[in-house]
Parts: C-alpha cells; structure tokens; sequence
C-alpha cells in the first residue's frame, strides 16, 4: 500500500467508526427515554417498601430537608410523623455501593433495617438482605440501638456475617449515620 492509499484507509475505518458510535449512541438515548420513568417508578416503590420495613407506621412520609450529615452517607430522610424517621443511606460495600433504609423510632432507637440495592458477594455479604434465618438475624441485632453502632471486632455489639467483615462494617456504619442525623433533630 502507498502512503496516500494508506491514508485515504485510515479514514475511511474511522468515518466508520464514528457512523457506528453515533448510531449506537443514538440507539442508547432512546432506550434511556422510553425506560427512565418506569425506572423511577422502580426506584420509588423499593423505597416506600424499604420505608414500611423498617418503621411501623401509618403515617405518610414527608421528606425533610435541610437536614445535616456529617458523614455524607444520608441521602433522603422521611419524616412519618410522630412515629419516627426513615432514613435512606448509601455506604461502600466490598462490592460497590450498598443502599439502604434505616428506621429510627420516636425514642431515637433503630426500629429496623431494609436493603434498597446491593452487590454484596453472594452467599456471603448479601445476606445481610435476605429474607433467611441468618439475614434476619444480622439486621435483627440493629432494632433498639442508639448512639454509635459498631461490629464486634471493633469493639461494638454488632456481630459480623460470617465472612463479610466489610458488609458488616457497612452497614453498622450507615445505621450510625442515621442515628447521628436524627438525633440532630432534637
């Protein structure tokens, strides 16, 4: 091949490239647009189910704002009326990212915690969120804490799903973010 018919090649592959690019890029905004309100209604219905899980309340909820976290792990906070707070959390699993809803009842105690999406390892960290006899037990040992909630192994109650140390500390770590932000509304 001579220079300019190398040349004339290397545009040629990339014009196609870039008509590929387009076309798929074109393909995946639309695909966005027809999927992003159910995808929102989704994410809705998993969070007003997280919310009943873990307060038990027959109030509506009403997001508060204006509300402080030093943590920077809160990330929504309902207000259920004189029954108490939903608060949602994201914290770093081992896997990426854990979302979850903590309860904190009126006395400012955990009433209860419910997972809105994790990537924990199976058979392992996510059974923090199923609905087992170990599941339930791990978040079971949460209800009727306040204060700072730690796993054992550093020095707190809380003892860690067997081999998931880091989904352990997780989620002891956003449940104490919780109670820190509502108690900063007394």
């Amino acid at each position: 091949m001579t220079r300019q018919s190398s040349a004339a090649y290397v545009v040629k592959l990339t014009v196609i490239l870039f008509l590929i690019t387009a076309v798929v890029a074109v393909l995946l905004g639309g695909v966005n647009a027809i999927t992003k309100d159910r995808i929102a209604a989704l994410n809705e219905e998993k969070t007003a189910e997280a919310i009943r899980a873990v307060l038990d309340s027959e109030a509506t909820p009403e997001a508060v704002t204006g509300y402080t976290d030093g943590t920077g792990l809160v990330t929504a906070v309902y207000r259920m009326g004189s029954d108490g707070y939903a608060v949602q959390i994201v914290v770093g699993g081992s896997q990426g990212d854990i979302t979850m809803m903590v309860g904190i009842d009126a006395d400012g105690a955990v009433s209860g915690v419910s997972f809105i999406k994790m990537s924990e390892t199976s058979g392992l960290g996510a059974v923090a969120a199923q609905n087992s006899s170990k599941g339930e037990a791990f978040r079971a040992q949460f209800v009727g804490k306040t204060g700072s909630v730690a796993v054992t192994k550093d020095g707190g109650e809380i003892d860690s799903l067997t081999g998931a140390t880091v989904t352990s500390r997780a989620v002891a770590t956003g449940v104490s973010a919780a109670l820190a932000c509502v108690a900063g509304f007394s």
